[in-house]
């Protein structure tokens, strides 16, 4: 299965007054996975919306495990879960720089046209990357 990993500092303004990274900014970690991963792939988030589709997120999961702190470095193995023709679920898994798991997670965005705002196919050459990417 494909995966792509991200690695991250984690910056001051991401953690809350005991020093942990505030659980919200879990959810921004799992964003910068999959955009990274989707570039890595020939594609883009900004690409997909220059021809009208938006990918908002429907459901999100997430589990904490350990908690990390400022200045840990992080890393986010992200991977295409499942893939129809409205929708792409990802998950996460976070490590530390010990190599410890400290969350993991998932997301299922939907393809929706940026007029109508309602569902819609993703777009054909998009379909063709991802379901090259399952395949191998």
């Amino acid at each position: 299965m494909y995966e792509h990993v991200t690695n991250l500092r984690v910056r001051y303004v991401e953690v809350d007054s005991m020093g942990y990274v505030y659980h919200g900014n879990y959810a921004s970690y799992y964003e910068v996975g999959r955009t990274e991963l989707m570039r890595n792939l020939g594609s883009s988030y900004k690409k997909l919306e220059d021809e009208g589709v938006l990918m908002p997120v429907i459901h999100l999961e997430c589990h904490y495990i350990r908690p990390a702190r400022y200045d840990d470095e992080i890393r986010i193995v992200t991977r295409i879960q499942k893939f129809t023709h409205t929708q792409i679920t990802f998950s996460y898994r976070i490590y530390n720089q010990d190599n410890q798991l400290i969350n993991e997670g998932s997301t299922t965005l939907v393809f929706v046209n940026s007029q109508t705002m309602k569902p819609r196919r993703s777009p054909k050459w998009f379909a063709e990357i991802i379901e090259k990417t399952l395949t191998n």
